[in-house]
């Protein structure tokens, strides 16, 4: 139990601290915009040091593509579009439950806007518990808790890439139907009326696959990256929102400017440490805090190019970010390469995503359903194994019950 009185005497102190970090704050605001009012002459020949440069750095620094001075307002969503999106849940595996097992929820959502459609609210459970699947990650060192994390990701993707191809299709035979049209969803036409966007909760970035082992990172990346390629081609834009970002990726950046040598090279004058460089003048500033000084709502800065090691095994799917000013908060927007490299589903990406941040009153309103269908709760959890119990009853199995140790932890004493 939390004691309260205890804990109010903190609390002062918590506060004095938090009023000099945000003055700290606005110091470090001042000299990251003046950073980047330095670097803007000279991006060219910083873009060039980053790429001489970039493997003999300290640090990850992302590559700006549009000038650092842009802010553009974001197009106006269609009244008719659709919005794709899927999260995922689960039960984790414990030995002191009757089984060791464990569940995934993929919930899944389509919303349809100025249609006259059903929307489809819904999850998909899947329980694993044979030992090829259970143990399968050990053979690298992989914990079962931490593998099954990585397949919720996988399944989340895959229902993702399934959902935007099965919509596009069904879309197509109606318009195929009412035109008689032969080659509908090759039309020009169709491509540009085809407003559907395809939505997930947090990064495109897999920072956590870039030290597993090449046969354990391909199980888990490649499926990740086909379903893209069905995104891809039914030409649907794929985006992660990240709400509160704590990167400093852009920021980075402005760190070959804030360089006191003539060469970025870390390792030969800086031995290689980070923090601690001559160039870090702004830490612990991260991206939203300086775009939020620099955008207004509706706005978006310049694209960047992730530097990313993991990056390196997308191919045509490697990921580009912005930060969008959309009303509430700064977000970084991420999207694969072949949505940047087209104009036209860029900005049906950035309009759907800020009009479903609108509709969600500050958070998009698909990625909030999504979490809502997929997320298990206290009862579902007891139900699962519930339900799980009266099976291994039925199949004559002896003794089912928890450990004494959980059994006693659920009821207590005092």
């Amino acid at each position: 139990m939390l004691d309260l009185t205890k804990l109010a005497a903190q609390m002062q102190g918590i506060s004095e601290h938090l009023a000099k970090e945000s003055e700290a704050a606005q110091r470090r605001v001042e000299i990251a915009k003046t950073l980047l009012h330095q670097a803007q002459p000279r991006q060219t020949q910083l873009v060039e040091q980053l790429y001489d440069y970039r493997s003999q750095m300290g640090f990850t620094a992302a590559e700006p593509i549009e000038p650092l001075d842009t802010r553009r307002p974001l197009s106006v969503a269609p009244e008719a579009h659709t919005v794709l999106a899927t999260d995922g849940s689960q039960i984790n595996p414990s030995h002191h439950e009757i089984a060791y097992c464990y569940l995934l929820n993929v919930g899944r959502v389509i919303l349809h806007y100025g249609q006259s459609r059903y929307p489809l609210l819904d999850s998909l459970p899947e329980v694993i518990y044979r030992p090829e699947d259970l143990y399968a990650s050990r053979q690298w060192g992989i914990r079962t808790e931490e593998w099954m994390g990585y397949r919720r990701t996988v399944a989340e993707a895959v229902m993702l890439g399934e959902m935007g191809e099965g919509e596009t299709r069904r879309r197509g035979d109606a318009e195929k139907e009412r035109r008689g049209a032969e080659n509908i969803l090759q039309s020009p036409k169709f491509k540009i009326q085809n407003s559907t966007l395809a939505m997930t909760d947090g990064s495109l970035i897999y920072w956590f696959l870039d030290p597993l082992p090449a046969a354990a990172r391909d199980q888990i990346l490649q499926p990740i990256l086909a379903a893209w390629e069905q995104l891809r081609q039914v030409r649907v834009p794929l985006v992660g929102y990240l709400s509160a970002s704590r990167s400093g990726e852009a920021l980075n950046f402005l760190r070959l400017q804030s360089c006191i040598y003539d060469q970025p090279d870390c390792l030969s004058h800086c031995e290689g440490q980070t923090d601690g460089a001559p160039c870090q003048v702004f830490s612990p500033l991260r991206d939203v805090t300086l775009w939020n000084t620099l955008l207004q709502p509706g706005e978006r800065g310049p694209l960047f190019k992730s530097s990313a090691d993991i990056l390196q095994l997308y191919g045509e799917h490697s990921v580009y970010f912005c930060y969008v000013h959309v009303g509430s908060e700064i977000a970084r927007v991420e999207l694969p390469q072949w949505v940047v490299e087209d104009p036209v589903l860029l900005d049906s990406a950035l309009s759907l995503t800020l009009m479903q941040v609108q509709k969600g009153y500050g958070y998009p309103v698909a990625l909030a359903e999504a979490h809502n269908q997929a997320v298990v709760r206290g009862g579902d959890r007891s139900r699962f194994f519930a339900l799980l119990e009266q099976q291994m009853i039925k199949a004559g199995l002896q003794k089912v019950g928890i450990s004494f140790k959980e059994a006693r932890k659920r009821g207590s004493i005092a």
